[in-house]
């Protein structure tokens, strides 16, 4: 019988969950502010995992940039502060990635809802 998941998966999910942690609790720069991990893949023989992050309080571009750039910055540090909460082997390379597809998921919806009410607006004149 084949397993639910595999290795990789599992050590995604646990990263992720340690990272929000440790980025909340450990991480002190004020560039950075609320961060959300969307998600974290590894690869598969668990030595870099790409890391997905939105964030709650920055609208800019160049804001969210500039907090990626702090994130990859500490990565040597979380890595670090992961290897000993993790008890892994080999703690994976972090890479940390901006992720808007929440903003273009806002975004999206909003068109939508302004052609419906467009729609409805036009259906009620004929």
């Amino acid at each position: 019988m084949p397993r639910e998941f595999r290795r990789k998966d599992r050590v995604s999910d646990a990263l992720q969950r340690e990272l929000a942690q440790l980025i909340r609790d450990e991480l002190r720069d004020p560039r950075v502010g609320m961060v959300n991990i969307t998600s974290a893949d590894v690869n598969r023989d668990l030595s870099v995992a790409k890391v997905y992050v939105s964030f709650v309080d920055q609208d800019s571009d160049e804001d969210r940039k500039i907090a990626t750039d702090v994130l990859n910055g500490a990565a040597g540090f979380l890595r670090s502060q992961l290897a000993r909460v993790m008890k892994m082997r080999t703690t994976p390379r972090l890479k940390f990635i901006c992720d808007d597809t929440g903003k273009k998921g806002a975004y999206l919806s909003a068109l939508i809802d302004r052609a419906i009410s467009a729609d409805d607006k036009r259906g009620g004149e004929e």
